[in-house]
């Protein structure tokens, strides 16, 4: 079986030793995923709406690089560092995945990598050829 990994281009890669995603099969998984701009800085300061809108575009893209498609995602997780603010993430991931309606959990952490990063998002999918 052949592993496919998908590259963030982000140069903590290699030394950390992961990959954004990474394909086995017929199965894909997709790393935390942060809220990353096109500019490499934070998108949507201060934002969890805006910032799990991010989050999902580059997740998507992330699974269309390893061939899938947004009906093949079967789980996602949110975490957020304020879950009084779930509502706005919810309502981004609705807006994204309410057709689609993978398993879905959200979570307080204490913390992201980068303070001004209010939500870091985790999906699977798995690609079922010939739908």
């Amino acid at each position: 079986m052949t592993r496919v990994n998908v590259s963030s281009g982000s140069p903590y890669e290699k030394p950390i030793g992961f990959s954004l995603a990474s394909r086995m099969g017929n199965n894909i998984a997709v790393a935390g995923t942060a809220p990353i701009s096109v500019e490499s800085t934070t998108a949507c300061p201060g934002d969890p709406y805006g910032q799990t809108k991010q989050c999902i575009n580059i997740t998507q893209a992330a699974i269309e690089d390893a061939g899938g498609r947004a009906e093949d995602v079967i789980r996602t997780r949110i975490m957020l560092t304020d879950i009084s603010r779930c509502e706005d993430a919810a309502r981004a991931h609705g807006e994204y995945f309410g057709e689609i309606r993978p398993a879905c959990t959200f979570v307080e952490v204490s913390a992201l990598i980068q303070p001004e990063w209010l939500v870091e998002m985790e999906a699977d999918a798995l690609v079922v050829e010939n739908q």
